[in-house]
């Protein structure tokens, strides 16, 4: 999609680089954006267009093929590199994550309240995930990795959350 908006409101252009970029797109340049052809994004591009024309400005969807195998392996990478600074992000807060729960093991912080906070966390990370790999289209390398990490983190959760349950019994039995 090639698209050209007028620059005030600011707010709207950036509106519409976010939706973009929310959908996986890949900018060439400033107004000129990629996307795999799926009908999902053939319909969202259709509504997006028909919003351009609305703020004053003009789109033009188009098909494009590379004109050889080495162009093409360029916009590929250019996709993965997009997911890959997405994945690099979600390992770091992953990271952050299982030093959170360390922290508690450290402390014998067991209750279900910090228990609970620590599930949301994890809720939190594997909603990030599955975003990130939905707008994944080529299989990212750092792919793998992230889904690794997200397993590893689910699987001290779940370690952290034995250890509360036998907090909490002993607790009672001592009672």
């Amino acid at each position: 999609m090639t698209y050209k908006v007028p620059a005030e409101p600011g707010a709207r252009r950036v509106a519409l680089w976010r939706r973009l970029k929310g959908m996986g797109a890949v900018y060439l340049q400033n107004g000129v954006c990629l996307l795999p052809k799926t009908d999902a994004h053939v319909r969202q591009l259709k509504m997006i267009e028909n919003e351009v024309a609305e703020m004053g400005g003009e789109a033009v969807i188009l098909k494009t093929v590379a004109l050889d195998k080495g162009q093409g392996e360029k916009v590929v990478d250019r996709f993965n590199a997009d997911r890959d600074d997405q994945y690099r992000e979600f390992l770091g807060r992953c990271v952050g994550f299982e030093k959170e729960i360390a922290k508690e093991f450290s402390i014998n912080k067991f209750t279900y309240a910090e228990l609970e906070e620590e599930d949301a966390d994890l809720k939190k990370l594997q909603g990030w995930f599955e975003k990130i790999r939905r707008l994944d289209f080529y299989g990212a390398p750092l792919a793998s990795e992230a889904e690794k990490k997200l397993k590893d983190c689910e699987v001290l959760l779940e370690s952290y959350a034995q250890r509360v349950f036998d907090a909490q019994e002993e607790n009672r039995t001592k009672d």
